[in-house]
């Protein structure tokens, strides 16, 4: 089976065309066209320009991608990523996907976003290393931070999620406050990467908001908070210090770790987890994935912690095309696709 899957769910507009054999997938192309310049300015997703931008990225995309396939076999399907994500940006890629649909005369494939982040870790599998259920699943993106019990491909349960921002939302806010860029994961990991020697002058020590909390839900607002307080309390002099600002990226990221790895190794124990899955952009976050896999090997030994790579963590296509594999049997005539911003898994 050949699938031709697209998304538009924010401001990457992707594309990938994926073969299919016995659930092992072949990517044989998969095109991501990012807008994260034109959107540094703004310090976030400006949603009516990334859909501009995804108007006129789609079509440039789809040649790229039909070109990198050389397909030698018809596409037996299109996918596209109904929800949840930016109305606009849905809309944009939907429509694309009609007319798409429409003119090759092929059914579509709805594809939730967030089954596709995990989903993505079966792009990697190998039949040795096979996923086991039950699963719990840490979804952590700039708009979502989820734990999801999955009992099977196709049957899950929110156990958890943030009550106000997300992981990734906290990122860029707290690197919006120390000056740095846009994306904020990505700018507070290099930074905190390059940290040596705590400096006596500073006593940094954030919160770890909810992280002995009976449930499974994440608070992130008060750790932004909390960076906010403490930088204004700073004379200018040490707040545009590189020994500040380097320090206080490693103790956002290391605050931001520890909560996500506690509540998920409660889940998984709770649980009695076989596999722990990780899915979305702050996956690709190295210290993240590092002492995720540590502290998975040391206090769950029957389990196993399943990473993406980190090309499929953030928003991309081919994850689209595998999750629309797992739900072929829902695909639709191309009028009764819509846009479905709020969707839950």
């Amino acid at each position: 089976m050949i699938i031709l899957a697209i998304d538009t769910s924010c401001d990457d507009t992707c594309i990938a065309i994926l073969e299919v054999k016995k659930e092992k997938f072949k990517i044989l192309s998969n095109v991501v066209s990012s807008q994260v310049k034109l959107h540094q300015k703004y310090g976030g997703v400006y949603p009516s320009l990334a859909k501009r931008e995804h108007r006129k990225n789609l079509e440039p995309v789809l040649k790229k991608a039909l070109k990198e396939a050389n397909l030698l076999k018809k596409v037996d399907a299109i996918a596209i990523t109904i929800g949840p994500g930016l109305d606009p940006c849905l809309w944009t890629g939907i429509n694309f996907a009609k007319a798409l649909a429409q003119e090759w005369k092929l059914p579509l494939i709805p594809a939730n976003h967030i089954e596709a982040h995990i989903l993505a870790n079966w792009l990697i599998t190998k039949p040795n290393n096979l996923i086991k259920f039950p699963a719990i699943c840490l979804v952590i993106s700039g708009g979502h931070s989820q734990l999801i019990l999955m009992k099977k491909i196709g049957k899950y349960k929110i156990i958890g999620e943030t009550r106000d921002d997300a992981a990734g939302e906290c990122f860029d806010k707290t690197a919006r406050i120390l000056g740095l860029s846009y994306p904020g994961g990505p700018a507070i990991a290099a930074l905190a990467k390059k940290f040596k020697i705590q400096d006596s002058r500073f006593k940094l020590k954030l919160p770890r908001p909810m992280i002995n909390s009976k449930d499974y839900d994440f608070s992130f607002s008060g750790l932004k908070t909390a960076v906010l307080y403490d930088f204004k309390k700073r004379s200018k002099k040490i707040r545009t210090s590189k020994g500040y600002v380097k320090e206080m990226a490693k103790e956002i990221q290391q605050a931001i770790i520890d909560v996500l790895i506690k509540k998920t190794i409660k889940a998984a124990k709770e649980y009695k987890a076989k596999s722990i899955l990780l899915g979305g952009g702050v996956t690709a976050n190295n210290e993240l994935r590092k002492q995720m896999k540590e502290a998975v090997k040391k206090q769950l030994p029957f389990a196993i912690c399943h990473l993406p790579f980190t090309n499929f963590c953030t928003d991309n296509a081919a994850m689209v095309g595998v999750a629309a594999y797992f739900n072929r049997k829902k695909k639709k005539s191309w009028k009764q696709i819509k846009a479905e911003a709020n969707l839950r898994i």
